[in-house]
Order: C-alpha cells, then structure tokens, then sequence
C-alpha cells in the first residue's frame, strides 16, 4: 500500500504534462491556414491520383502471407529456446513435441508451395 502514492503523484504529473502541451500547443501554435499546408503529404512527394483507388489483389495476398508466416515464427521461437534447455520441455516429451513441430512446418510448407504454384509470388 505504501507504492500506491508515489504512482499517483506519478500519474498526475503525467497528466498535468500532458495537458500543458496541448493547451500550450493550441495557444501558441501557427494558425495561418494555406493551402499547401493542407495538402496531404507522403514520402516528401506530392500526391498523385485520388487516394480511394482500390489496391491490387496481389498486396492483401502477399499480407496475409506474411501474417502466417509470421506467425509460424511465434510459434517456433518458443519451441527453439526451450526445447533443448535441462530446464525447458521435460525429457519424455521431447520427440513427442519435436513430432509435433515437424507436422506443423510440414503443414506451412505445403501452404507455401501451394501459394508458390498459384502464381501468389509473380509480379506481373
């Protein structure tokens, strides 16, 4: 119960910081609306086309890949540390979980020569 002040007094000034910056912000900041201002601005370029133009199959293709791939990842990194630790996966679970782990990247395997022989990869 003796930490619950400091981290209120902590919180408070967090707040308080937070408030003065944006008062200070709004009370002091450039108000001279122009046109160039409020254009869009994107990778020091100036924009071209309107910004509603659907995007190409390809894009949420490649990032739904890359979702489950990365995914897989979270997956292995856990098994990778601990799987050959004394202090990780218990010894007779061992071949049962690196079994277990190969049926798994078998699987994305299959998946990614699947999206290989569907064309998934070509840029045309």
């Amino acid at each position: 119960m003796e930490t619950i002040p400091p981290l209120l007094i902590y919180a408070a000034i967090l707040v308080g910081f937070v408030i003065t910056n944006i008062i200070l912000a709004h009370a002091i900041g450039p108000r001279k609306k122009t046109e160039v201002k409020q254009m869009p601005y994107e990778s020091g370029m100036d924009p071209v086309g309107d910004a509603r133009q659907p995007f190409d199959v390809k894009f949420y293709l490649v990032a739904i890949l890359f979702l489950v791939f990365d995914v897989e990842l979270l997956f292995l990194y856990p098994w990778a540390v601990s799987a050959f630790d004394d202090a990780g996966i218990p010894m007779e679970l061992r071949d049962t979980i690196f079994g277990v782990m190969l049926v798994f990247m078998g699987t994305l395997a299959i998946a990614y020569v699947y999206a290989w022989r569907k064309g998934v990869f070509r840029w045309r």
